[in-house]
């Protein structure tokens, strides 16, 4: 299997995983709505436990993670095709196989990324 056979694989992989996490969310989401209207409660002010607020606005943060996940798995699959992938958007120099490895959306060498997280 060529690299960028690999590549192309493991990208397919996290988008089909992400696909099926935003899935979950966006029926956890319809979940704590339901309850939301069923409920009689002053939830804002319920000492026992967290509030529906805080859960929805936690399923809205975990849901626009994984659209943003997406959007750059997407984005690699495009740099794949386009015969980019791998290479630095900074510098132009490869983007190492073992930081291909831990992050497949990777669009910087750790150089540059070091050099942009400062």
């Amino acid at each position: 299997m060529s690299g960028q056979d690999e590549a192309r694989e493991r990208l397919t992989a996290l988008r089909a995983a992400t696909a099926a996490r935003l899935a979950a969310l966006d029926r956890s989401f319809a979940d704590v709505v339901a309850a939301a209207e069923g409920a009689n409660t002053d939830d804002e002010h319920d000492p026992e436990g967290t509030t529906i607020g805080y859960e929805r606005a936690q399923v809205v943060a975990l849901t626009e993670s994984a659209r943003h996940t997406l959007g750059e798995v997407d984005a690699a699959l495009d740099r794949l095709e386009r015969g980019t992938y791998g290479t630095c958007e900074r510098c132009g120099n490869p983007v190492g196989p073992g930081r291909l490895e831990a992050r497949p959306t990777a669009t910087r060498c750790v150089s540059c990324a070091r050099a942009a997280a400062r």
